[in-house]
C-alpha cells in the first residue's frame, strides 16, 4: 500500500492574487478558481506538482517548513529572474543563509520565503520547480515515512545533510528533507496532500500512514470534509 504526492497547499489571505502571482513567477497557467481554492498547475506537458491556495485568516508566524526552490539554468536566467520577481513584488529575506550563497532568498507578496537557485545539472528535468524543500529534526528518519507517503524514491542520500526523493519517472521537482533546528510555532502554512491511487481505498491508506507514525491533526477542518489531516512524525 503506498499514497502519491498530489499537489502543495498554501495558506494566503487572498488566494487569488497570490495564486496569480505564482503563475507569473512560474508561467504557469490558473487550472481552478473557487471561492475555496484557486489552483495553478504546469502547463500541458510539462512536468511539475500542482500548487493549491487556499483562503485561511491565520497570519504567518515564523519560517515556513516548507518552501519551493525555484530552477535556473545560468547565472544570467537567475538574474533575470530575480529581477523580474522583485519587480512584481517579491522582497529579499535573511532566513540566515551564508552571505556568500550563490542562490537568493526571496518572499512572495505574503511573506512565504522560496529560493531562485543558481543552476544546477542535477535539476535540468524538474521544470520550473527544483525542489519541495521541507524542514525537518531528522532527515534519514523522516525519508522512509515520505518515500511511502508520495510514492517517491529516495534519490540522493546525504545522511544528516539531508535526503533527496524524487519522482519515479525522473521528471518533476525533487522533495527535499533538509535538516533544521528551528522550533515549530504555529500550523504549517504550506503543506503537501497525498492521496490513494486509483482503485485504492482512503482509510486503509490513512490507517497505513498512522502506522508508519502519522498521527490524526485537528487544523479547524469541518466535520464534513472528505479529506483526513495528518501529522508526519515531525510535525508537518
Amino acid at each position: 500500500m503506498s499514497t502519491r504526492l498530489v499537489n502543495v497547499v498554501a495558506d494566503a489571505a487572498d488566494p487569488p492574487a497570490l495564486a496569480r502571482w505564482w503563475s507569473r513567477a512560474l508561467g504557469w497557467p490558473i487550472s481552478l478558481e473557487l471561492p475555496s481554492e484557486v489552483d495553478v498547475a504546469p502547463s500541458v506537458g510539462e512536468p511539475g506538482v500542482e500548487l493549491v491556495f487556499v483562503p485561511v485568516a491565520d497570519e504567518k508566524v515564523g519560517k515556513n517548513r516548507l518552501h519551493l526552490d525555484l530552477r535556473t539554468g545560468s547565472l544570467a536566467e537567475q538574474q533575470e529572474l530575480t529581477q523580474r520577481l522583485l519587480a512584481d513584488g517579491a522582497r529579499r529575506v535573511d532566513i540566515g543563509q551564508p552571505a556568500d550563497a550563490p542562490w537568493v532568498v526571496l518572499a512572495d507578496p505574503e511573506g512565504n520565503e522560496f529560493c531562485v537557485l543558481e543552476p544546477r545539472e542535477v535539476y535540468a528535468d524538474t521544470g520550473p520547480i527544483a525542489a519541495l524543500v521541507m524542514d525537518c529534526s531528522d532527515p534519514v528518519a523522516l525519508a522512509s515515512f515520505w518515500t511511502a507517503a508520495a510514492g517517491w524514491p529516495v534519490r540522493l542520500d546525504y545522511g544528516e545533510k539531508g535526503v533527496a526523493l524524487a519522482v519515479p519517472e525522473g521528471r518533476g521537482p525533487w522533495l527535499e528533507l533538509l535538516p533544521s533546528t528551528d522550533q515549530k510555532q504555529a500550523k504549517d502554512r504550506w503543506h503537501l496532500d497525498v492521496a490513494p491511487y486509483t482503485g485504492q481505498d482512503q482509510a486503509a491508506e490513512q490507517r497505513h500512514l498512522v502506522e508508519l507514525g502519522a498521527s490524526l491533526a485537528d487544523v479547524g477542518q469541518s466535520a464534513e470534509a472528505t479529506w483526513v489531516v495528518l501529522r508526519d512524525p515531525d510535525d508537518h
